[in-house]
């Protein structure tokens, strides 16, 4: 397993992952040395997240190789659906899923999404479209959700 530590907008991103793909992308909140030649099978994943805090790249085409339980495959497989800029509530997702009261199973499979970025869970909001729960922190959802925003609010001075 080849592991790099990149620097991004919002902290130190740790990326894990060897020939068979990418397993895990998370944020990290203490500082770490970066890592100063990238392992080969990593270029890409490092090179497309630039891209992304970049304002170049919507999608990503990585080979991913997430850990998880069938269950949770299937949460990060259709959070992979949410494009680019939209938002959706945990009880839709949940029925896109087929099952409205695994609510909270889909919300828990969220929040275990090893991929950060590349597997969109920051895109899932509440019902009534407050920020909820992010194991990266709020105030990095909120910034990825700003990001993503086709909308930009100008300035009008």
């Amino acid at each position: 397993m080849e592991t790099a530590y990149i620097p991004s907008p919002l902290g130190i991103t740790k990326i894990e992952g060897d020939e068979h793909g990418i397993r895990s992308i998370t944020v990290l909140n203490d500082e770490e040395e970066l890592t100063v030649v990238i392992p080969e099978v990593l270029e890409d994943a490092v090179y497309q997240l630039q891209e992304y805090f970049d304002g170049k790249r919507e999608t990503f085409n990585l080979e991913l190789n997430p850990q998880g339980t069938y269950f949770q495959k299937k949460v990060w497989d259709g959070l992979l659906q949410i494009p680019y800029g939209k938002r959706i509530s945990y009880l839709e997702l949940s029925k896109t899923l087929g099952d409205v009261k695994a609510i909270r199973a889909v919300a828990a499979a969220n929040g275990k999404n090893p991929l950060w970025i590349v597997i969109p869970c920051h895109r899932v909001i509440g019902s009534d479209g407050s920020l909820t729960g992010y194991a990266g922190g709020l105030h990095r959802k909120k910034w990825l959700l700003d990001h993503e925003n086709p909308v930009k609010q100008q300035s009008l001075f």
